[in-house]
């Protein structure tokens, strides 16, 4: 069971597009929401470790067809992977929701603290994972849309993992996990040394109309 310690209010506050430091406002209405949001949030998570599977230029991990060449290089030197998917719960939604009706900015804080939540969650789910897992090397968390691995490959994470049963997350046509504050993502397990590379903006399917670029980077890309 994973649990929410406080919620970061600087990188909620980043999420919010203030470069710099933040106005009193802006400050007050984080503050205010922070403990609204963290005592209305159910984190829940699954994941599967299997053998990855190569056959030329294909890998295939329970199943799924990960293709591209972005999956393969986050992927070299590993022999097993981890897929996970996590959620801080519909009560996000219906918050940002609730709140929408009557403060606007009140909502802008409550979805971006849910954002700062559900990245929190996914540092908790993989330390949770990786105690019961002998692993001497493992990649950062690799997620379908980022560079050239295709996001229509949520479905087949999700069935893989029984995640609707399981944590009742599910996606849409267009590939949007439901509830919207959710993650799905793949870690290599590797008896070797594998790249330090951290993540890049340069593989962020968001990259292209992020306000978070460009105001200096998430805290994933490590900018």
């Amino acid at each position: 069971m994973i649990k929410l310690d406080e919620i970061s209010k600087s990188e909620a506050v980043r999420y919010m597009g203030v470069r710099g430091k933040a106005d009193s406002q802006t400050v007050g209405l984080v503050e205010k929401y922070e403990p609204i949001v963290r005592t209305s949030l159910r984190p829940a998570y699954v994941y599967r470790e299997a053998e990855i599977f190569r056959n030329n230029d294909e890998i295939q991990i329970f199943g799924i067809n990960m293709t591209g060449e972005s999956i393969k290089n986050h992927l070299k030197g590993c022999n097993r992977a981890v897929i996970f998917a996590a959620t801080v719960s519909a009560s996000a939604d219906m918050l940002i929701r609730r709140t929408a009706v009557t403060d606007t900015a009140g909502a802008l804080a409550v979805d971006c603290l849910c954002s700062s939540a559900i990245e929190q969650v996914c540092d908790k789910v993989e330390n949770e994972i990786f105690r019961n897992i002998n692993s001497v090397y493992r990649t950062w968390r690799f997620s379908p849309g980022y560079g050239d691995l295709p996001i229509q490959i949520q479905s087949d994470i999700l069935s893989a993992l029984n995640a609707q049963r399981r944590i009742g997350l599910t996606v849409t046509e267009s590939c949007m996990l439901l509830p919207s504050k959710s993650v799905t993502a793949i870690i290599g397990i590797s008896d070797v040394p594998v790249s330090p590379e951290k993540t890049s903006c340069d593989v962020c399917p968001a990259r292209e109309n992020c306000g978070i670029r460009a105001i200096g980077g998430c805290r994933r890309s490590g900018l």
